[in-house]
C-alpha cells in the first residue's frame, strides 16, 4: 500500500526512506518502471521477503539499497539472482542484507560490476566458499561476519583490489594465515587498511605484514595462531592503530629496546606470551586508551612510568580499558594524587600486589584489585573527597582486616560492591545505607558480627545481597522482603541467624538463590514460598534480564553498563561459583541444617523450575509431599537427617533430571520406587530408614522374602529332597493308587466279596495270634 502510494505521488523521487513501516507485500510491477530516478533506498527493519528483489532490479539508477532487519531466508543465490536480472546490477553500489536468516554460501558475486560496499552479517551462510568465486572488481568494504562459513577461501576471492575494509569474523573459516595473507598482498596489498579475521579456526604462524603499509586494525582474536612474533612483523607498519591478538598461542619476543613504528590507541594481547619482564615497549606509546596484557606471563615490580602513564592516558577516548590481571605483577603501587578527570575501566585482579590501595584508583568507574594482596583499605575509603564516578569495586580475596571503614558517603554512585573473602571484622557499616543506587552487595567470608543493619533497607535496588559465612547474629530482617524486592540473590548462609523464616520473604517474587542454611533457624517453612514466581518459570538465556547500571559517561551522559552477577552456593556438597552463563539456569532453595520443624509444605511442589532442595539436617516431619513429581526440573533433592516417615512418593521417579538424591536418616518405610533412576543412587543414600527396602538397598521387600535359612547342613539335605514337587508327586501318587485299588472293590461285586472275606479272615487270625502271645507271656511273667 505504502509502495504504490509512493509510486503514485512521485516518480522523480532521489532517496526513499521506508524503515521500521512493517513492510511485509512487495511493491507494484510498475514500481521499477515509475521509480527512475531513485538513488537510495531504505527497508530496514520491515518483514519483507527475498521476492521483493525483482521488484528493484529494472530501477537503473538505484546506488544503495538497505534491507537489514527482514525476513530474507531464502538462499543468497537466489536472493541475488532476482536482483541482477536488471539493468540495476550496473548501478549497485551499496547492499546491505545483514541481520536476516539467509542460508546459503557465497556466490560468484563479481556479476555485480559497481558495487563497493557489501554487508551480509549476521544470517545462516554456510559451507564453504565455491572454487572460482569472485569479488565485484571495485569492493572497497565487505563484511561477511557472524555466519557459518567454514574451510580455506580460495585464491579467486582475493581479485578486489581496492579492498579497504574486510571483516570475515566469527565463521568458522580455517587455513594457514600465510597462505590468507599472501593472497591479499596480490592486490589489495596497497589499499587493506582493516583485517578482520576473529573467532575461526585460522592456524599458523603470524606473517611479515610490512608489505601492507596501510593497515590501521589487525584484528586476529582467539584463532589458532601459535609461533614468534618479533620486531620485523611489524616493520613498516607506521599506520597501524589497532591491534588485537588476544586468545592465540603466540610468544611475543620483541627486543628490550624496541621502538615501534605505530602509535597504538588499542592493544589486545591477552592470553599470549609477552613476558616475563613488563613491556617497556609500552612506554613508547603516547596515545593508549584500550590495554589488554591480562594472562600473559609478565612477572616483577611495575615500574613508576606505567603508573604515570596510567593517569595520563587519553582523556577523550570514547572507552577506555586497561586491563593488566593474571600475572604475577608485585610490589607497592605509588600513592599519587586523585586524577582530576575519571577513568572507565581498571583490572589489576590475580596479581601479588600489596599494602594500602592508592587513593588515586578511585578515579575509575570499573575498579577490579581482587585475588592481591593489599591489607589497608581506610585510606582509600576515606580520604577526603566522594568518588563520584566509582560505579563497580571489586576487593574480594585481599589481605583486608578490621573494621569495615564506616566512610560510604563518598562514594553514592556504587552499584557493585564486592568485599567478599577477607577478614574484616565488626558489624556493617551502617552508612552502606547510604549507597542508594546499589544493586550488588558481597561481604561473603569474613569475620563480621551483630545484625544486619536496617539501614540497608533503603539500598531498594538490591539484586544480590550475599553475607554468608559470617558471624552474624539476631533475627532474618523482615524488610528483606517488603523493600528488597528485587532480589534474586539472598545468601544469609553459614551464621549465627535465629528466629523463625519472616512470611514478608515470600513477597521476593524474583529470588532464584535462597541460601539460609547453616543457622539457628526454627519454625516451619511458609506455605507462602509459592509466591517465588521466578522458580516456576521457564527463562532461556536470551530472556533473562540484563544486569546494568546507568554510568556517566565522559561526554557526560548515562550509559547502561553491564556486570556479571556471580553466586556462591553449596552445590551437591561443594561450594561453586555460578557464573552468569550458569546462574540463569540455578534455582534453588537452601535451608539445610537448621531447627526448622513441621511439615514440608506440598506448595512447593509448585515450584515447576526448582533445579536444587536441600531442607536437609532439620526437624522435619510428616510426609514426603505425594506431588514432589511436578518437580520435573529438580537435579539436586536432600531430605536427610530429618524425621520424614511414609513411603517414598512414586512421583519422585518421574523426575528424569534427577542426578543427586539423598533421604538417609529418616524414619521412611515401604519399597523404593522400582523401574527409574532411583536404584542408580548409592544404598547410602537411603540407609538408616528401618522398613525402607527394595533396591538399591540389600533388605527385600516382604513379598520378596526367601525361606528361613537351614540350621545345619543336615536339614538342608532334607530340604533338599522334601521340595515343592515332592509333595506334589506324593499326593498325586496317593489318589492313584486309592482310586486303582479301592475303585476296583466297588464296581465289581465279585472283587468286593472277596476282599471283605479276606479282611474277616485276617482279623480272625490276628485275634487268635495275639491270644497265645498274651498267654505265653502271661505264664512267664508268674515263674
Amino acid at each position: 500500500m505504502i509502495f504504490q502510494l509512493v509510486s503514485n505521488i512521485s516518480s522523480n523521487l532521489v532517496e526513499l526512506y521506508l524503515d521500521e513501516n512493517n513492510l511485509d507485500a512487495p511493491p507494484p510491477n510498475d514500481f521499477g518502471r515509475v521509480m527512475n530516478s531513485l538513488e537510495r533506498l531504505y527497508l530496514s527493519d520491515n518483514r519483507l521477503k527475498g521476492e521483493v528483489m525483482k521488484s528493484f532490479k529494472n530501477i537503473c539508477t538505484l546506488r544503495t539499497l538497505y534491507m537489514e532487519e527482514n525476513n530474507l531466508t531464502e538462499d543468497l543465490p537466489s536472493i541475488l539472482h532476482n536482483l541482477s536480472g536488471g539493468c540495476v546490477r550496473y548501478s549497485l553500489q551499496e547492499l546491505s542484507l545483514s541481520a536476516n536468516q539467509i542460508t546459503g554460501s557465497l556466490p560468484d558475486l563479481s556479476i555485480f560490476s559497481s558495487l563497493k560496499t557489501l554487508d551480509i552479517t549476521m544470517n545462516r551462510l554456510s559451507g564453504k566458499i565455491p572454487e572460482g568465486s569472485r569479488l565485484p572488481s571495485q569492493l572497497e568494504v565487505l563484511s561477511i561476519k557472524s555466519n557459518s562459513l567454514e574451510g580455506r577461501i580460495p585464491k579467486s576471492f582475493w581479485n578486489a583490489c581496492t579492498l579497504r575494509y574486510l571483516d570475515l569474523g566469527n565463521n568458522s573459516l580455517s587455513g594457514e594465515l600465510s597462505v590468507l595473507i599472501h593472497h591479499l598482498s596480490g592486490c589489495a596489498r596497497y589499499s587493506l587498511q582493516e583485517l578482520y579475521l576473529v573467532m575461526n579456526q585460522i592456524n599458523g604462524t603470524l606473517p611479515i605484514l610490512s608489505l601492507f603499509s596501510s593497515l590501521r586494525s589487525l584484528n586476529l582474536f582467539r584463532n589458532r595462531l601459535s609461533g614468534r612474533v618479533s620486531d620485523s612483523h611489524f616493520a613498516n607498519m607506521s599506520k597501524l592503530v589497532r591491534l588485537q591478538l588476544s586468545d592465540n598461542s603466540l610468544a611475543l619476543t620483541f627486543t628490550k629496546n624496541w621502538v615501534p613504528p605505530f602509535q597504538l590507541q588499542q592493544i589486545h594481547l591477552r592470553s599470549n606470551k609477552l613476558g616475563p619482564t613488563f613491556p617497556k615497549w609500552l612506554r613508547t606509546q603516547t596515545d593508549i586508551h584500550t590495554l589488554d596484557i591480562s594472562n600473559v606471563g609478565v612477572s616483577g615490580i611495575v615500574p613508576k612510568w606505567f603508573w604515570e602513564k596510567l593517569r595520563g592516558f587519553s582523556q577523550m577516548s570514547p572507552y577506555q580499558k586497561i586491563d593488566i590481571s593474571n600475572n604475577n605483577l608485585k610490589g607497592i603501587i605509588p600513592n599519587f594524587p586523585v586524577m582530576k578527570y575519571y577513568r572507565p575501566f581498571l583490572s589489576l585482579a590475580s596479581n601479588q600486589f600489596e599494602g594500602s590501595i592508592p587513593q588515586f584508583l578511585r578515579g575509575f568507574s570499573y575498579l577490579d584489585v581482587s585475588h592481591n594482596k593489599f591489607s589497608e583499605s581506610r585510606s582509600f575509603f576515606c580520604a577526603s573527597g566522594t568518588a563520584e564516578s566509582l560505579y563497580q569495586l571489586d576487593l574480594s580475596d585481599n589481605k583486608l582486616f578490621g573494621p569495615i571503614p564506616n566512610c560510604w558517603y563518598n562514594f553514592k554512585s556504587i552499584a557493585y560492591l564486592n568485599l567478599s573473602h577477607n577478614t574484616f571484622s565488626g558489624k556493617i557499616p551502617s552508612s552502606m545505607g547510604s549507597l542508594l543506587g546499589l544493586q550488588v552487595l558481597s561481604l561473603r567470608n569474613n569475620s563480621l558480627t551483630e545484625e544486619i543493619p536496617s539501614s540497608l533497607r533503603n539500598c531498594t535496588k538490591l539484586v544480590m545481597l550475599d553475607v554468608g559465612e559470617n558471624r552474624l547474629s539476631g533475627t532474618i530482617p523482615s524488610w528483606i522482603g517488603s523493600h528488597l524486592q528485587e532480589l534474586q540473590v539472598l545468601s544469609l548462609g553459614r551464621n549465627h541467624l535465629f528466629g523463625s523464616l519472616p512470611l514478608k520473604l515470600c513477597n521476593l517474587k524474583e529470588i532464584q538463590v535462597l541460601d539460609l542454611s547453616l543457622n539457628n533457624l526454627s519454625g516451619s517453612i511458609p506455605k507462602c514460598f509459592i509466591k517465588f514466581t521466578l522458580m516456576a518459570q521457564k527463562i532461556s538465556s536470551r530472556d533473562y534480564p540484563l544486569h546494568a547500571y546507568n554510568a556517566k559517561s565522559i561526554f557526560g551522559y548515562l550509559v547502561a553498563t553491564p556486570y556479571d552477577l556471580n553466586a556462591f552456593l553449596m552445590w551437591k556438597g561443594v561450594e561453586q561459583n555460578f557464573q552468569k552463563d550458569q546462574l540463569f539456569l540455578l534455582k534453588s532453595i537452601d535451608l539445610s541444617s537448621n531447627h526448622l520443624s513441621g511439615e514440608i509444605p506440598t506448595e512447593i511442589g509448585d515450584l515447576f523450575e526448582l533445579v536444587s532442595l536441600n531442607l536437609s539436617r532439620n526437624n522435619l516431619t510428616g510426609k514426603i509431599p505425594s506431588n514432589i513429581g511436578k518437580l520435573a526440573s529438580l537435579d539436586s533433592l536432600d531430605l536427610s537427617r530429618n524425621q520424614l516417615l511414609g513411603s517414598i512418593p512414586s512421583s519422585l521417579s518421574q523426575i528424569d533430571r534427577l542426578a543427586a538424591l539423598d533421604v538417609s536418616h529418616n524414619h521412611l518405610s515401604g519399597q523404593i520406587p522400582t523401574g527409574t533412576q532411583l536404584q542408580s543412587f548409592n544404598a547410602s543414600n537411603y540407609e538408616d530408614n528401618l522398613d525402607l527396602c527394595g533396591p538399591p538397598l540389600q533388605k527385600l521387600c516382604i513379598k520378596e522374602e526367601p525361606a528361613q535359612e537351614p540350621i545345619n547342613k543336615h536339614h538342608k539335605d532334607e530340604d533338599l529332597f522334601f521340595t515343592h514337587g515332592f509333595y506334589i508327586s506324593m499326593a498325586f501318587g496317593f489318589v492313584i493308587g486309592f482310586w486303582g485299588i479301592f475303585g476296583s472293590i466297588i464296581i465289581k461285586r465279585s472283587w468286593r466279596h472277596a476282599y471283605f472275606r479276606f479282611l474277616n479272615n485276617l482279623s480272625d487270625k490276628i485275634y487268635v495270634v495275639a491270644t497265645l502271645n498274651f498267654a505265653k507271656c502271661k505264664r512267664c511273667l508268674s515263674s
